[in-house]
């Protein structure tokens, strides 16, 4: 299995790099709004649609609301999506007590489906917009993969207190906080790499720290929906990785916080 993980990693990371920084912007603009698709279709099996019609519709209402999220104002949509995933956090938290209200309502499912991939879809298009932006999506990829990779080693090495166990048992605290010490030195190495002032390391710093903890909500959040359709992958796409969702959850949750985050610093600035 780390074998396969590692082979399609190997693939898909060059791939990424290559769309980050070469796909101009219509291109990047149909580059993530294949794999938001592709996610969509994934989130339909979550919500257990049986017939390929369904699931169909739900693809094509999920393409229609990614084109009207970004027509959006940006604070309006990204604050709102900061109080989304406070809601998705007390789902992950309360599950599964308080998830009957969700569990036997498709509606409910399809617009967390929505609610989760089309404002990330805004945010990485609107980040590779911005002067700069490609380094800042850059910056939000590597210390998502960063801080995934750094919660799996320090979790199976050190890990012995559970995160959420009637969730993904395999997550601990002692992931959690290698996740966040990598998150820190990471943000030091980018602030200190790019010579940006002194004066914005502690809300730079805090701001990858809690990008990093929303990025843990949205891999959990992801791991409650599969838990309660009864599967272990959201897909079969990727050998090793399960499907596009399994790759991307992180980043659902991640990119809309780190764009907020980065619109308010921009005020304070």
């Amino acid at each position: 299995m780390l074998k396969k993980r590692i082979l399609t990693a190997a693939v898909l990371i060059p791939v990424t790099l290559l769309a980050l920084f070469f796909l101009p912007t219509p291109g990047f603009f149909i580059f993530t709004g294949i794999i938001s698709l592709g996610a969509a279709w994934e989130w339909s099996n979550l919500m257990q649609l049986k017939t390929i019609r369904t699931r169909f519709i739900y693809v094509i209402i999920s393409a229609i609301v990614f084109v009207w999220a970004a027509t959006l104002p940006v604070f309006v949509l990204f604050s709102n999506t900061f109080l989304w995933w406070l809601v998705a956090t007390w789902l992950v938290i309360t599950y599964p007590q308080k998830s009957q209200w969700w569990q036997k309502s498709m509606i409910a499912r399809g617009l967390m489906g929505l609610f989760a991939i089309a404002p990330c879809f805004v945010a990485l298009n609107l980040m590779r917009e911005q002067r700069d932006g490609i380094y800042s999506l850059l910056f939000v990829l590597l210390l998502i993969w960063g801080a995934d990779t750094a919660a799996y080693f320090s979790g199976k090495k050190w890990g012995s207190t559970k995160m959420a166990p009637r969730v993904s048992p395999n997550k601990t605290m002692q992931g959690l906080y290698g996740a966040l010490i990598f998150s820190v030195l990471f943000a030091m190495l980018a602030l200190w790499f790019f010579h940006l002032p002194y004066s914005m390391w502690v809300w730079a710093i805090l701001l990858s720290i809690v990008t990093v903890i929303f990025s843990i909500i949205g891999d959990l959040f992801e791991s409650m929906m599969k838990r309660e359709a009864g599967l272990k992958d959201s897909g079969k796409l990727l050998p090793g990785h399960g499907g596009l969702l399994d790759r991307i959850d992180s980043l659902l949750s991640a990119a809309p916080i780190f764009v907020l985050g980065g619109l308010l610093l921009s005020k304070l600035a």
